[in-house]
């Protein structure tokens, strides 16, 4: 099994750095202190896997180089996660209708405000085509003809889904996680979860928290992302992380 993962975003919903900030860290010239919103590609085998496609999605495709979509999963609807839909144009004119896979909840959203998409009716030339699959929060679903599980956690009271790929989990917008689901964890190599900033938030996980979900969970590594600028400097966060614990950062890529 080959399974590569690669980093297109991994700011949080504003980016860093924001809109007319004057912020140290939204000023800083590192190049990994500037953080597009949060999404991955998972090369798995000869499959292409995307995770979440929000506004900077046109841009982190075109610097990712990534060929093509095999298929598209929601973690869930916010803008921050959602909002590039359309740019999906050129993978559904190469594969007439790009799989798209989330809980029954996103995709009603997702066939509203982008009905023109998920509609057949008047569809007008140009606009891109999606096959809708529903996931099943507590069932394995094939994606791209690999088995995906669905881990479910809390994001202020939204159901939000991660997503186990064989040994790498890949979560989101958790604020807090069931017993239950975190034993669909047990035994994965590369776990990478939000870890906002450093005071305590109430929908998404703080620096101490995260550090304390991964200790608990207990992957060979870990990555944090969905990082604000209030988490801090890039280097000066990295160097105080436990081992094993690390800050991805934009256009990471990691093998398994």
């Amino acid at each position: 099994m080959s399974l590569k993962v690669y980093f297109l975003g991994t700011g949080t919903s504003q980016g860093i750095p924001i809109i007319g900030s004057t912020h140290p860290v939204c000023l800083s010239e590192n190049p990994k202190d500037k953080r597009l919103r949060s999404s991955i590609w998972v090369q798995w085998d000869d499959m292409d896997i995307v995770v979440d496609c929000g506004p900077d999605f046109r841009q982190q495709m075109l610097t990712s180089k990534c060929p093509k979509i095999d298929a598209l999963l929601f973690t869930h609807e916010h803008a921050d996660h959602t909002a590039g839909l359309d740019d999906i144009r050129p993978f559904a004119f190469k594969l007439g209708a790009l799989p798209v896979f989330g809980l029954a909840r996103v995709m009603e959203n997702l066939s509203r405000r982008f009905d023109y998409i998920f509609s057949d009716e008047n569809k007008y030339p140009g606009a891109p085509s999606v096959t809708t699959n529903t996931v099943d929060p507590k069932k394995t679903f094939v994606a791209a003809s690999k088995a995906i599980t669905p881990v479910v956690v809390s994001h202020y009271g939204l159901e939000v889904l991660g997503f186990r790929f064989g040994p790498f989990a890949y979560i989101t917008d958790m604020f807090s996680m069931t017993d239950t689901e975190a034993e669909k964890l047990a035994g994965v190599e590369v776990l990478v979860v939000n870890a906002l900033r450093i005071d305590p938030h109430p929908s998404h996980l703080h620096l101490e928290a995260a550090i304390a979900f991964a200790q608990k969970i207990g992957a060979k590594q870990t990555y944090f992302t969905h990082i604000s600028h209030r988490l801090g400097f890039h280097d000066e966060v990295q160097a105080s992380l436990p081992p094993n614990i690390n800050l991805a950062y934009d256009n990471l890529t990691i093998t398994l």
